[in-house]
């Protein structure tokens, strides 16, 4: 007699990333990531063919296999076996990804109206589910998972400048801007150095403002960068600390 629970052991270590000598989850593994690298294919064409929707009807149906064996086993995965399991690993951002990558196929099927059309760009969550096959990936996956906190505090404060110093821009060179969010353009691209040139302050006191969210924009980007890099090497030295041991 089949042993179920057995079988579906086997095929959580199967569909996870692979770990020592197990040929089937590496060749797993592998037939997944072509399967991702081939589906974002359709993403670098203008209009579709038979073949191109042939790849998307297979690389689909590879996810669609992918996501629910996912699902079943999600109690192995989330180690806990109740109902409470399987609802909480599909509401998990990777089964999210693996949720919207599914959805494009929506558009073979249902009338082309605007909306449906939209759908497709959900292709691109594909590469995502590159994510769990790369080490290196997990790692800054879990790095950024507890600094949140700090990130958000700092995507805070970036946006309250952005707000701020469009205000002070739109007040400075009212005739400049049409609209307040011509001023928030601005404000984005100028903190982020980039700085297009296709709106550009005349007034003294305008580019001033400019000048100075230029200056934050190097503190907005190092900063996120210190703290994400600090983490990370922490995060290298603890896992280097538990093989040594």
């Amino acid at each position: 007699m089949v042993d179920i629970e057995k079988c579906k052991r086997r095929i959580y270590e199967i569909i996870e990333a692979s770990r020592g000598d197990d040929y089937t989850s590496k060749t797993y593994d592998c037939m997944v990531t072509v399967a991702v690298i081939v589906g974002l294919l359709p993403l670098t064409m203008k209009t579709t063919n038979k073949y191109i929707t042939c790849i998307d009807i297979t690389t689909t149906a590879i996810y669609l296999i992918d996501y629910i064996m996912r699902v079943y086993t999600s109690d192995y995965k989330m180690g806990v076996k109740s109902y409470k399991a399987y609802i909480a690993y599909m509401l998990s951002p990777l089964a999210i990804i693996d949720f919207l990558s599914i959805l494009p196929i929506a558009t073979i099927f249902l009338p082309p109206l605007p909306v449906i059309k939209l759908i497709r760009i959900f292709r691109i969550f594909r590469v995502f589910k590159l994510v769990r096959y790369s080490k290196t990936m997990v790692n800054i996956t879990n790095v950024i998972r507890k600094v949140k906190n700090q990130l958000a505090a700092v995507l805070v404060i970036t946006v309250i400048y952005i707000v701020t110093s469009a205000m002070f821009i739109f007040q400075i060179e009212p005739d400049l801007f049409d609209t307040f969010f011509d001023a928030l353009y601005w404000a984005t691209i100028s903190i982020t150095t980039i700085g297009y040139g296709d709106i550009s302050p005349i007034s003294t006191a305008g580019r001033f403002v400019t000048m100075i969210s230029s200056l934050v924009g190097v503190a907005v980007i190092a900063l996120p960068s210190g703290i994400i890099t600090a983490a990370y090497m922490d995060e290298i030295k603890k896992k280097k600390s538990k093989l040594e041991l």
